[in-house]
């Protein structure tokens, strides 16, 4: 809708209201069931409407209906109006590529996330390169921040001419990506701990005390988003040290929920100490949740399967928290709160719990035909489709990096 003329007067008015927005980070404690169960969340107040022209010049708003915002409590909507690209996008690893691997189903893509009592802005990936023109964005942690990369990346991608020229080197544990006309990078660096591994002797060894050997390659980021969690509890074949270092004492194993706690005071220990929060914007990705147990989100049903495999639709009329709210996100909030200079909490772990159907499952291009045709043992119900609910994790986080100050 177009937006009606006003007199000098009525603009001066406006810009004086707009320029003195009021923005407060809040901690809600929401009670679900009789637990409680704590959720980061955004209150904006006092923010106009969101208007999609002039997008080089313009500052979009979020438009409130009231007088609050909770960023990140809603509940997912049907839209089939908008997917921000497609799967033939480049980057997306085999393993995120559900349509190009089989999915037969596309309801997956067709919903929106609504926060309560206000409507955010559509990503958009021209605005994005023009406000990012020269910076710099890096994603550091394990492989569902890699999914968090990879989707950004398309959805700026997107919204750019399709000859833009663009450049694109892996490695290990550093991978770049150049927008080359914007002169922007959009990294990924893989550090599943966030803290170092050492090899000593020919064993991996996690040093929960240190970070440089990490950090050293974060530092002149403009903006940095971190994310931990899901590999302090594996084990097995998936563990990815043999020993933990705590102040030069070798442990064979120890409560993963204290190494994650220790660890993660070493990187707020680490952020605090060098990173300038005025020159660069930092956020934390919430813990990821997973969907192997069906018993979470089919109350009162018994079920022997033990993945996602089938699940078409989002969780939808909960009271609560559908499953076990993840304890590594419990440590995250402990951690999170002690800094001097707390990063951003993407707090996605909530309305990603909602989506049960937003996983690869088997139609992954990580598995053969023998492991698809055996779900329980072999789908994968811990990452994300692309595109898919990472989008939605990429539209907060644009909400957050340019309209929250």
């Amino acid at each position: 809708m177009a937006t009606p003329k006003r007199s000098s007067s009525s603009s001066s008015s406006s810009s004086s209201f707009t320029s003195h927005l009021i923005i407060v980070l809040a901690i809600i404690l929401l009670e679900y069931s009789g637990s409680i169960v704590t959720v980061s969340s955004v209150l904006l107040v006092g923010l106009k409407n969101h208007n999609n022209n002039n997008v080089h010049h313009r500052r979009p708003m979020l438009q409130a209906n009231q007088s609050s915002c909770a960023l990140f409590m809603g509940n997912w909507v049907h839209d089939d109006t908008y997917q921000p690209y497609q799967y033939s996008c480049p980057i997306i690893d085999p393993e995120f590529n559900c349509q190009m691997y089989g999915r037969p189903d596309t309801d997956y893509l067709k919903f929106r996330w609504q926060p309560a009592n206000c409507q955010i802005p559509r990503f958009n990936g021209a605005e994005f390169a023009a406000r990012m023109r020269g910076k710099s964005v890096m994603f550091v942690g394990d492989s569902l921040g890699r999914n968090q990369w990879e989707s950004l990346i398309c959805m700026i991608s997107a919204g750019l001419p399709a000859a833009s020229p663009t450049q694109i080197i892996r490695g290990d544990p550093l991978s770049v990506f150049k927008f080359l006309e914007y002169g922007i990078t959009v990294s990924f660096y893989r550090a599943p701990y966030l803290v170092d591994i050492d090899s000593v002797q020919g064993k991996r060894v996690l040093r929960l005390g240190e970070i440089r050997g990490n950090g050293n390659a974060w530092t002149g980021v403009d903006v940095l988003s971190f994310n931990t969690g899901h590999w302090w509890t594996h084990k097995g074949a998936l563990q990815g040290w043999d020993y933990m270092d705590v102040d030069g004492t070798l442990y064979q194993d120890m409560d993963r929920l204290v190494a994650m706690e220790r660890g993660m005071r070493t990187w707020a220990n680490w952020v605090d100490s060098n990173i300038d929060t005025t020159r660069c914007r930092v956020f934390f990705q919430g813990i990821s949740p997973t969907h192997y147990n069906p018993s979470e989100w089919n109350a009162g049903s018994v079920s022997t399967a033990k993945s996602c495999y089938g699940e078409t639709m989002p969780t939808t009329g909960t009271t609560g928290y559908p499953g076990i709210y993840p304890d590594q996100m419990k440590v995250v909030q402990v951690v999170l709160s002690s800094m001097n200079k707390p990063p951003f909490l993407l707090d996605i772990t909530l309305l990603s719990a909602m989506r049960k159907d937003a996983h690869p499952s088997i139609y992954s291009g990580d598995l053969t035909a023998e492991q698809r045709a055996n779900p329980d043992h072999s789908a994968d119900c811990s990452h994300w489709c692309l595109p898919g609910l990472p989008d939605t994790w990429n539209q907060l986080f644009y909400t957050a990096l340019f309209f929250l100050h």
